[in-house]
């Protein structure tokens, strides 16, 4: 099939407009590495201890990447998953030669204008499209540029990241079935494209989509609007479920565990969350648009929820939730931690444990 996308444009267009790091000597870079890799290690123990929750397959040790590498790594993945998309959505047929020329290129320079967005941003991330099972990448300019502005000690702050990020590792890991399950939705998200309503009328309904994300500052649109089907919908409700359950899960570990062994974790919490909510005008709304907005959202609404559960009936109770993807909780059930307890321990639910 043809390339619709430039990724190589698109690489280099994130490169190209990726901002620079914050300065530091080629010493203090190393230490940084370092550091970061030791810190991993010691959260690994902190949030299997904490949940209980460890490894069963191998994974390769933690990549301390920059904002390029972090891009190029997702342009891989990305690669990944709307190659497929792209060829459904056109019928698998050739497109013609302006379209090739031009349209590739253009795409792969949007692209690269989104990753150079996010890499800006991105501290550290579980990435598992371009390998089984995985591989956690920490991005060391952004975790160093944000310790500095928010002035925290290095240490903690470093730690309170990893904390999050391992736990993100740790999900997929010590759940052998779930980054199947998460690829498998992304396939049938791929699948449901063909369905439903006429591509032009999903572009139509997307730009309105687009228009009330920008004037609706509680608006949970994104980019991912645009390509809904019905059929799609549906499979988007299931990974939006899942997504706030692992970042909701995330938070409340990085939560848990931080007052024991981050001295400064009140002080972070504070200002990261600050800087969650800062932005100019036009930084909110291409965070709306990108769906950031949403996934900022994600971590407070999934972290209640996970708090919920682990109240009702503690967490060995909790972690029932990973047994089989049926017990995964439903999109409607995230404001309900009774309905998931119901339908999966019964209407009384076990009594909460200790830990």
């Amino acid at each position: 099939m043809a390339q619709f996308v430039d990724w190589d444009l698109a690489a280099a267009t994130a490169g190209a407009l990726g901002k620079s790091g914050p300065r530091v000597s080629y010493a203090e870079a190393t230490e940084v590495v370092g550091d970061l890799r030791r810190l991993t290690d010691e959260a690994a123990e902190h949030v299997a201890e904490y949940t209980g929750l460890r490894a069963q397959v191998a994974h390769p040790p933690v990549r301390v990447v920059d904002r390029r590498d972090w891009a190029a790594t997702n342009i891989a993945g990305l690669r990944e998953v709307i190659t497929p998309l792209v060829s459904r959505l056109s019928g698998d047929k050739q497109p013609g030669a302006l379209t090739e020329a031009i349209g590739s290129r253009l795409t792969g320079v949007q692209a690269g204008t989104v990753l150079a967005y996010l890499s800006g941003r991105v501290l550290g991330q579980y990435e598992v499209f371009s390998a089984d099972p995985g591989q956690l990448l920490l991005v060391a300019p952004n975790i160093v540029e944000v310790e500095r502005k928010l002035q925290a000690d290095p240490r903690d702050f470093r730690l309170w990241v990893c904390l999050h990020e391992v736990t993100h590792r740790t999900q997929f890991t010590a759940v052998p079935w779930m980054r199947a399950y998460f690829l498998g939705e992304v396939q049938a998200f791929v699948d449901a494209s063909q369905g439903g309503e006429h591509l032009l009328e999903r572009l139509r309904r997307g730009v309105a989509t687009l228009s009330d994300a920008i004037k609706d500052p509680e608006s949970r649109a994104s980019v991912l609007d645009i390509v809904q089907t019905p059929g799609q919908r549906a499979v988007l409700d299931r990974l939006t479920a899942l997504m706030t359950l692992l970042e909701g899960h995330a938070e409340f570990v990085m939560d848990g565990v931080g007052p024991e062994v981050i001295p400064s974790v009140e002080r972070i919490r504070a200002g990261f969350n600050r800087r969650r909510e800062a932005g100019n005008p036009l930084e909110k709304a291409i965070r709306r648009l990108l769906g950031v907005e949403v996934k900022m959202r994600q971590y407070a609404e999934g972290r209640k929820f996970v708090h919920g559960v682990v109240e009702r009936v503690g967490m060995a109770g909790f972690n029932r939730i990973f047994s089989s993807p049926l017990t995964l909780p439903r999109l409607e059930e995230l404001g309900d931690p009774d309905a998931w307890v119901a339908r999966v321990h019964g209407p009384a639910g076990p009594l909460p444990t200790a830990g």
